[in-house]
């Protein structure tokens, strides 16, 4: 049985710093901001165990024109548990949080070989691919939240 609930941020680094920083200092796993009362962070548990994680930061990017805007960070799952629909599941969490909310837009910086899967959940591309030190190349991508 699968469980999404609201977690600390240091308890994301384990599945942060295996998916994320491997080979880096466990340091490497905190973000600015991610100790901010306006950051979310979840986390999926399978049985008791954490497999999956997905922060969510209050931040804007000028590239879009919405006011209210979320910026997804440090989204990551265990190499044992990829495939199984846990990245689907917190990506829907988290925008179902964020439409609670009243966001108008999710963004983020997503890995080359993550692309394909977001596209796959209605998010899109924008401008051309740039490199992350240290981390590789990224895409910004994004998508409009519906409201009923």
């Amino acid at each position: 049985m699968n469980n999404i609930k609201e977690i600390t941020p240091k308890e994301t680094h384990i599945v942060r710093h295996s998916v994320l920083r491997k080979g880096k200092p466990i340091e490497s796993c905190h973000f600015d901001g991610d100790d901010l009362n306006t950051t979310h962070h979840f986390g999926l548990f399978s049985e008791e165990n954490l497999t999956g994680i997905i922060s969510l930061f209050s931040t804007s990017n000028a590239i879009f024109a919405t006011q209210k805007q979320a910026q997804i960070r440090g989204m990551a799952v265990l190499e044992t548990h990829q495939k199984r629909g846990i990245g689907e599941a917190l990506v829907k969490h988290a925008e179902k949080h964020c439409i609670e909310n009243q966001v108008n837009t999710i963004w983020f910086n997503a890995r080359t070989a993550a692309v394909k899967f977001y596209e796959k959940l209605g998010y899109q591309v924008v401008g051309k691919p740039f490199d992350i030190k240290e981390v590789g190349e990224h895409y910004l991508m994004y998508k409009e939240l519906k409201y009923e």
